[in-house]
């Protein structure tokens, strides 16, 4: 992995995980639990870790597709996005439906548990040009579900 990009960590917690890739084709990193705290209808999950994410990339933090798929347990906010001028700890909140299962898969996360996956990838910038009207295409402004049947 000599050609592989060089992201900074520092380690804030004795209980932090130096993230890794779990499989020799895992596109994600596993973010593990450093500590635990029941906020609102959520666990708020601290790794332990602050990450100096190279300018022009992204790390974006999504569920672990077990978590969802088993227990109905997702991020609160979806997807998360570390940009590369944030240097706080990287923190995720799991939710879960109101499931019985779901409720007991947070309440027994540990420090050493996998509680996300997330991944570095560059990121372009955009130049926004405001411009009267955009070109024609097929599809048009036919919305939600126009696609396919």
């Amino acid at each position: 992995m000599s050609d592989a990009l060089k992201v900074k960590i520092k380690r804030l917690s004795d209980k932090a995980i130096i993230p890794k890739y779990e499989s020799a084709g895992a596109a994600a990193f596993d973010l593990r639990a450093a500590s635990v705290a029941w906020i609102g209808q959520g666990l708020v999950i601290g790794t332990g870790l602050a990450f100096e994410v190279p300018v022009g990339h992204v790390m974006m933090i999504y569920s672990r597709s077990g978590q969802g798929f088993n227990y109905g347990v997702t991020l609160a906010n979806g997807t998360g996005v570390i940009d590369s001028d944030y240097r706080g700890e990287v923190k995720v909140k799991l939710v879960c439906e109101s499931i019985s299962s779901a409720y007991e898969y947070l309440s027994n996360i540990q420090p050493g548990d996998s509680v996300a996956q997330a991944i570095i990838m560059p990121i372009p910038t955009s130049e926004f040009v405001e411009i009267d009207s955009l070109s024609e295409t097929a599809r048009g402004d036919n919305g939600f579900g126009s696609t396919s049947k």
